[in-house]
C-alpha cells in the first residue's frame, strides 16, 4: 500500500504535461498546413531536341589561302604531311557542298577600235585646279559695302556716290563727287567737281552760308561760285616723298582758291588776301575764320608758303580724342 500511495503525486504531473504538449502539437500541425489554396504544380513538358546547326560554308574564292597567315610558308613537308592511313574512317556520309560555285572571271576581250586613255598627269591636275580656283576667285570679287550720305539724301549738296577708291594706303570706301553746295535756299556750284567723303560734304553747307551772308551784306553781291582746288589726291603731306599721308589721300580735305560773286567779281586768295582791310581781304579772312568752326584743320597764307594761294580745309584727327583744332 505504501508504494501505491507514493505514485499518486505523479498523476497530476502527467496530466499537466499532457495539457501542455497537446496544444504545442496542435500548433505545430497548424503551422505546417498551407494557409491558402494549394496551386497544382504544372507538369514538366520535355523540350524537343534541336538538331545542331551546321556552320555556314564559306564561298569558294580563287585567291583564298585557307588559314594561312601572310608571310608564312603554308606547304607541309613530306614527312609531316599525314598519310592516307591516318584519315579516320567513319560511317557518316561526307557533307555535300551545296554552295553554288562562282563563275570564273573571263578576260576582257580586246577591242581593236579602243584607244588607251593616257595616264593623268598629277602636275597638270594641280595646275588645272589652281587655274580653276583663280578663275572662280576672279569671277566673284569681294563685295565692298558702302554707306549712304545724309547730306546728299537731304539735298544739302548736289553730287553722286562714287565706287570705292583703293590705291595702296590711299582711298575711301564711300566717296562722293560734289558739284554744288546749298546756301541760303539755293545751290552754289563748284568751279569743278570735287571728290570728297560724306563728312566733308556735310560740313560745307554751314560754312558756305556764313561766307555767302557776309558777301551779300558787305559786298552787295552774293556768291555765284566756289573756286575750288583738288579734293581727293593720293599724296603725302606737302607732296613729300616720305612722311605722313595727307588728308587729301583719304578724300577728307578740300582746297578753296577763292569765290566768284554774282556781279562777276572774282575774289582770289593769292591776289586779295592782303590788304586785309579791303572788302575782298575781309571776305577771305572771314571765310578762313568761319571754317575753323566747321573743320578741324584750316590752313591759309598765314600758315606757310605752301598755302599762300588757297585755303586748306580738312577733318583730320588732332589730339588724343580728335577734338583739337588747327587753325592757321
Amino acid at each position: 500500500m505504501a508504494p501505491a500511495q507514493g505514485q499518486d503525486w505523479l498523476k497530476p504531473l502527467q496530466n499537466l504535461a499532457e495539457d501542455i504538449v497537446a496544444p504545442l502539437q496542435e500548433l505545430e500541425r497548424d503551422t505546417s498546413r498551407p494557409s491558402g489554396p494549394v496551386r497544382p504544380t504544372p507538369p514538366v513538358v520535355p523540350r524537343p531536341s534541336v538538331a545542331p546547326v551546321a556552320p555556314p560554308v564559306p564561298l569558294a574564292r580563287p585567291d583564298f589561302a585557307g588559314d594561312a597567315v601572310a608571310g608564312e610558308d603554308t606547304e607541309l613537308e613530306a614527312e609531316d604531311a599525314p598519310g592516307e592511313d591516318s584519315v579516320p574512317v567513319t560511317d557518316e556520309p561526307e557533307p555535300v557542298d551545296e554552295t553554288p560555285a562562282l563563275p570564273e572571271a573571263r578576260p576582257a576581250e580586246a577591242d581593236e577600235n579602243a584607244v588607251e586613255a593616257p595616264a593623268p598627269d598629277d602636275g597638270a591636275m594641280v595646275e588645272d585646279a589652281a587655274e580653276t580656283g583663280a578663275e572662280s576667285t576672279a569671277s566673284a570679287p569681294a563685295r565692298t559695302y558702302q554707306s549712304a550720305c545724309p547730306a546728299l539724301i537731304q539735298g544739302l549738296v548736289e553730287g553722286r556716290t562714287l565706287p570705292p577708291i583703293t590705291a595702296g594706303q590711299c582711298g575711301s570706301a564711300s566717296p562722293l563727287e560734289i558739284t554744288a553746295v546749298l546756301s541760303r535756299g539755293r545751290m552754289v556750284p563748284l568751279s569743278q567737281p570735287v571728290t570728297t567723303n560724306c563728312n566733308m560734304a556735310s560740313a560745307l553747307p554751314a560754312w558756305l552760308a556764313s561766307v555767302d551772308g557776309y558777301a551779300a551784306s558787305m559786298l552787295d553781291s552774293e556768291l555765284a561760285q566756289i573756286n575750288t582746288g583738288p579734293g581727293y589726291v593720293c599724296r603725302n603731306r606737302y607732296s613729300a616723298k616720305d612722311g605722313f599721308l595727307s588728308e587729301h589721300g583719304r578724300a577728307n580735305a578740300l582746297d578753296v582758291s577763292g569765290f566768284t560773286l554774282a556781279d562777276g567779281r572774282v575774289i582770289d586768295v593769292a591776289a586779295d588776301w592782303l590788304p586785309a582791310r579791303d572788302p575782298e581781304g575781309r571776305l577771305l579772312c572771314l571765310a578762313h575764320d568761319a571754317a575753323c568752326a566747321s573743320f578741324t584743320t584750316v590752313l591759309g597764307p598765314e600758315a606757310n608758303a605752301d598755302h599762300e594761294d588757297h585755303l586748306h580745309l580738312d577733318l583730320g584727327c588732332h589730339g588724343a580724342s580728335c577734338t583739337a583744332q588747327l587753325c592757321q
